[in-house]
């Protein structure tokens, strides 16, 4: 059993399965934009391909009644790439971007800000001024598009007849 302390939960920052799922949906241009304002003047680090961006295609299933049965509802195309830094300390974290469409710049860009939130100087500053933004970008499109489609709820009653 390992008994090695584990690291303190940081409530404040995002997991990577969060950051990875907020990269995923977010288009290139907002990532780009985002990127150049966290980094300022400074440029990103230096990396080397794992794997250069590649386009392929990835199952879709569904659930009938959306808890039943799997089932395949197609196939969608995905763009996937993974990145090494190159970190003056030595140090080489890793990142990955897998999403869909066909955009190997935008695969290449969430695989770089994969890699840089594993750098710990660099993880606060890009949750803050990446992250963040992009998450509440997305936030406020979703609650417009539940907002529009709340607008157009028709309430249905029934009324008892008197037999």
């Amino acid at each position: 059993m390992n008994s090695s302390p584990q690291p303190p939960v940081r409530a404040e920052r995002m997991a990577r399965r969060e950051w990875m799922a907020v990269l995923a949906r977010t288009p290139r241009e907002h990532i780009r934009e985002a990127l150049d304002a966290a980094l300022g003047s400074a440029s990103p680090p230096a990396f080397d391909w794992l794997r250069a961006p590649e386009i392929g295609l990835a199952m879709v299933r569904g659930r009938i009644g959306g808890t039943g049965d799997p089932f395949n509802a197609g196939e969608v195309t995905v763009t996937r790439a993974t990145l090494r830094l190159r970190m003056p300390d030595g140090s080489a974290p890793v990142g990955v971007a897998v999403h869909m469409g066909r955009d190997k710049e935008r695969a290449k860009l969430a695989a770089l800000i994969d890699a840089m939130l594993h750098v710990p100087a660099l993880e606060a500053p890009l949750h803050e001024r990446l992250l963040r933004p992009l998450a509440a970008r997305i936030a406020e499109r979703r609650a417009h598009r539940q907002a529009q489609a709340a607008r157009t709820k028709v309430e249905f009653f029934t009324m008892v007849r008197g037999d």
